[in-house]
């Protein structure tokens, strides 16, 4: 690792010492994250651990970073999303007796979409997830309209497993048609 010099010394006001000290300080941690960044051009950057496909944090973002945030929120999100679709799901369909509901892509479709753009995403995520089934890999507008879309438990067990609220915090209801 390169030798650094010393900082200079200042001498008289203590707020410019004060400056220079944090200016100082702030290089130093610029510095010692960009020799762990394993994409920086840096002297030295190449140097750094390596980590193995079995640490824990292996494909992570560093923890408190501004990476993991953004992904925390953007999960939030996400799940939020989720949530309001198997809520309309519920309430705009068909409930059997066994507490599960059904309702058809095309009217899903022309619901959700004044809510979200992304209700075919958002699909693809619940079912993934385990809380909805419908045929086919993919939905296509018009094409698929038929194609019924199940909740595969009941509204309040999906809650209960994904630990969100009982009631949703907000009704989404479709504009009236005139």
């Amino acid at each position: 690792m390169a030798h650094y010099k010393e900082p200079p010394r200042i001498y008289g006001s203590s707020g410019l010492s004060s400056r220079v000290a944090l200016f100082n300080k702030t290089a130093t941690e610029h510095t010692e994250k960009q020799l762990k960044n394993p994409f920086s051009n840096w002297t030295g950057a190449s140097h750094t651990k390596a980590l193995s496909k079995d640490d824990v944090n292996y494909g992570r973002p560093v923890q408190g970073s501004k990476t993991e945030y953004r992904g925390k929120k953007a999960g939030e999100l996400i799940s939020s999303e989720i949530q309001t679709l198997c809520q309309m799901i519920w309430e705009f369909g068909s409930q059997n007796d066994d507490g599960t509901a059904a309702i058809s892509f095309g009217e899903l479709f022309q619901i959700y979409t004044r809510i979200s753009n992304k209700v075919v995403g958002i699909l693809l995520r619940a079912r993934r997830n385990g809380l909805l089934h419908f045929e086919g890999e993919m939905l296509y507008q018009r094409r698929d309209d038929d194609v019924i879309i199940s909740l595969l438990e009941s509204i309040g067990e999906i809650r209960r497993k994904a630990g969100w609220p009982e009631h949703p915090p907000v009704n989404h209801q479709p504009d009236e048609q005139n």
